[in-house]
């Protein structure tokens, strides 16, 4: 028998531990052209949240009493697949549990000679992928233009910097607290970062982006975002990737009216999801596999150690204590 964890509630603004269960459940035993994997490794990510409402959007919301579903990091300990054999790790979209049995279609196989295992739910996974695209396909920026990144020290937003930086730009994060300000700065080299907890935002921003803002990287929403448009240039781009900042709102989240603040400046306001550009994840993994080889990129990690505090991890999201991408340990790799 082993353990996953189910949604048993629809969370009414922020999660709580009671909108879960841990259940004890059968392992199970591969078919035909399946594997079973032992988990190592859990993605705890914003964007589950969503699921976790009955409501249409880019992905189907969570059944209740199923188990949760992220991408995972798992070796493969009996396989009746031709394409994987036993200690291959491999990563997919897989339940929040101990042990799965999964179709050899559901996932591929990871190089751990490339990168650590779990640099695959991060920089080489979906959330380095999400800023890859994100920044160079809607907002394509140009050297010497300014680049603001909110939830700059997330997953999302510290690759982005990062590229940004590669690109040319003078690069502005935004976080909330003076650890990740230190991190943004020292560590990534930002040009400039603002911790919006400790500062009036508009004022902090302007002071920052003297030659106003060409692009913003949006992972927050809210009142961070109100404050940049009153800054955009002309022809600005805006990749719309989160808004974290009302996911756990119960009520209508109100602000400005961009509709304005768009015309006057001509700029370009578009949302994504990553699952836009999986024909060219290829690609981007290649970019992103580069620049790392090469220390033209870094990434962190906050690593929960224990299938047990899994539910922790991902109600920590909200408090915002994380510094880069947010994973569970659950087993080691042999």
């Amino acid at each position: 028998m082993q353990q996953q964890i189910k949604l048993i509630k629809r969370p009414s603004g922020t999660p709580t531990k009671e909108d879960f269960e841990f259940a004890e459940v059968p392992i199970g035993e591969p078919a035909e052209g399946e594997v079973l994997i032992r988990t190592n490794y859990i993605s705890v990510d914003p964007y589950l949240r969503g699921r976790m409402n009955n409501v249409k959007s880019y992905v189907p919301p969570f059944e209740l009493d199923s188990v949760i579903t992220s991408a995972v990091i798992g070796q493969v300990i009996e396989s009746k697949s031709a394409h994987f054999e036993k200690n291959d790790v491999v990563t997919g979209a897989l339940g929040w549990q101990e042990y799965t049995v999964v179709d050899q279609s559901g996932i591929r196989k990871i190089d751990t000679k490339l990168a650590p295992a779990s640099a695959y739910l991060s920089v080489l996974g979906m959330t380095g992928l999400t800023a890859y695209f994100g920044l160079l396909d809607i907002a394509e920026p140009k050297e010497g233009e300014t680049v603001v990144v909110s939830g700059a020290a997330g997953a999302v937003g510290s690759v982005v910097g990062q590229i940004a930086k590669i690109k040319g730009a003078y690069v502005v994060g935004i976080a909330g607290s003076n650890e990740k300000i230190e991190y943004l700065k020292n560590e990534l080299g930002f040009d400039a970062a603002i911790n919006y907890k400790t500062v009036d935002i508009k004022t902090a921003l302007a002071n920052a982006c003297p030659n106003g803002i060409d692009v913003y990287y949006e992972n927050v929403g809210g009142e961070i975002g109100d404050a940049v448009l009153p800054l955009l240039n002309k022809f600005a781009r805006i990749p719309v990737c989160g808004a974290i900042s009302s996911y756990n709102n119960q009520e209508a989240d109100i602000g400005l009216r961009v509709q304005g603040y768009l015309i006057k400046s001509s700029a370009l306001m578009k949302g994504f999801t990553v699952g836009d550009y999986a024909s060219r994840f290829k690609e981007g993994s290649e970019a992103l596999a580069g620049w790392l080889q090469a220390g033209k990129i870094q990434y962190e990690e906050t690593i929960t150690e224990g299938f047990d505090q899994t539910i922790d991890a991902f109600l920590d999201l909200f408090q915002g204590a994380n510094l880069g991408k947010a994973v569970v340990k659950v087993s080691d790799i042999e």
